[in-house]
């Protein structure tokens, strides 16, 4: 695995959260691009909508976000859409964040030309916010998405203040899409006691900033799962810390003769954000990271090997039989690139071919990976009796796995008569390995 010293998040909302094939067709979409890592896959069917991490560097990432925004457009028609979230678009918002060695600039040059591509590749309306924004007033999301689809429907083409950054002048099924570039964002939601949707928007515009409350929080108050539902997004974690607007919903909710029943994250969360909730609540004046356990061992010990391990043994649904075929045969494609180079420059085509394959058979393994996870975080939230299929995008890894094994197959029978006896040793050893491999693969492609 070669370093990467440059990464970028991208955290792509689409407006699907009950379909589990649909979700994971995207997902998988974007997860079988070189390098790119999917982190967290969220659901929620009241609000029909997932969202999607995504880290790796900004190139594949951007290749990544337009995969996925082609996958959604292709399945999601908005006129059919129902669901508790704002949305205007299929692929309904796609923000760039720096991570490590990219700029803000970077992120904004990114959003622009992914922006550009969607607008002339797929034809769909392109607006561009936060860092990227071309017109001051849409650096605020909520400002390009007020009035939701259906308003936006007949508004591109008559108002000239919803014409759109890229593409045409119209919209349909799969709506426009908005990418930008921002800083880190926390979505929250917080649940009450009570199922008084009226309490949680009265609650909502006590806190949120447009109506006079914290600086950079935005929220919605709404009625999820029977229960009263505070929906948050924190834009700014570092000047408007969790723990403050946790107190203040608190309080907040007294007043309505409440209270807070639990909380959840949307996405994923930056460390720093945690442990200043935890120095707050646990009054740590003089808390730091080096106390801190895991990131301590991580840096000490943590290797690829080691976390795959974890990632295969974790509960829940994950890493599975596919890909841990698809996890082998990369090793195995890693010993080829070992046997190839004994031959020096006779061999260098195979062992480009075999760092090829070790690529392409570790990414569908993560894509088998992360589709299976996406699948079943949807079924997990639908009700017991709504009807499920086993998706497209699940049966597909295992078929590009076992054209990827075929290959090494055939490179390893092709390599075997040029080596020495103790390599040739190795490579006759490999070959029933990846033949194994080939029958596991065509048990699940068969069951």
């Amino acid at each position: 695995m070669q370093t990467v010293s440059r990464l970028v998040e991208c955290v792509p909302n689409f407006s699907e959260g009950r379909r589990p094939d649909v979700v994971a067709a995207i997902v998988a979409s974007m997860a079988v691009v070189p390098q790119v890592r999917v982190l967290d896959v969220h659901s929620d069917p009241d609000h029909n909508r997932s969202v999607v991490t995504l880290v790796g560097p900004p190139e594949a990432v951007a290749e990544a976000a337009f995969r996925g925004i082609a996958e959604a457009a292709q399945r999601i028609d908005l006129t059919l859409h129902e669901g508790q979230h704002p949305f205007i678009g299929a692929a309904d918002v796609v923000p760039f964040v720096p991570l490590e060695g990219v700029s803000m600039e970077d992120a904004v040059r990114l959003a622009r030309g992914l922006a550009r591509r969607v607008a002339e590749e797929l034809d769909l309306p392109v607006y561009l916010y936060g860092e990227a924004a071309l017109r001051p007033e849409r650096r605020d999301l909520a400002y390009i998405r007020r009035g939701g689809y259906a308003y936006l429907r007949e508004a591109i083409a008559q108002d000239p203040d919803r014409i759109p950054d890229f593409g045409p002048c119209r919209l349909g099924p799969a709506g426009a899409v908005v990418i930008g570039a921002r800083d880190f964002l926390i979505a929250y939601n917080v649940y009450l006691n009570t199922d008084d949707a009226d309490v949680a928007r009265r609650i909502a515009r006590a806190i949120r900033h447009s109506s006079g409350g914290l600086r950079y929080v935005k929220a919605l108050g709404l009625r999820v799962k029977g229960r009263a539902q505070v929906s948050m997004n924190l834009t700014n974690f570092r000047k408007t810390p969790l723990h403050r607007v946790m107190e203040m919903i608190r309080r907040e909710a007294e007043r309505y003769g409440t209270s807070v029943h639990h909380s959840e994250l949307v996405g994923m969360i930056p460390q720093r954000a945690v442990w200043d909730t935890a120095r707050w609540y646990l009054q740590l004046d003089e808390f730091h990271e080096d106390p801190v356990l895991e990131p301590r061992v991580c840096r000490a010990f943590h290797t690829p090997t080691v976390d795959l391990l974890q990632r295969l043994a974790q509960a829940g649904p994950g890493p599975a039989l596919v890909s841990l075929v698809g996890y082998t045969g990369a090793m195995a494609a890693s010993l080829v690139v070992k046997l190839a180079g004994t031959l020096g420059s006779r061999g260098r085509e195979r062992r480009e071919e075999a760092l090829a394959l070790r690529e392409a058979l570790l990414q569908w393994a993560e894509a088998d990976a992360v589709a299976l996870q996406a699948h079943w975080e949807v079924v997990r939230k639908m009700r017991e009796d709504a009807e499920t299929s086993w998706p497209e995008a699940l049966q597909r890894a295992p078929r590009e796995i076992q054209e990827r094994l075929r290959r090494l197959q055939a490179l390893l029978e092709d390599l075997s008569p040029y080596l020495n006896p103790g390599p040739k040793k190795d490579a006759e050893g490999l070959q029933l390995l990846v033949y194994a491999l080939q029958r596991i693969v065509q048990g699940v492609l068969e069951g």
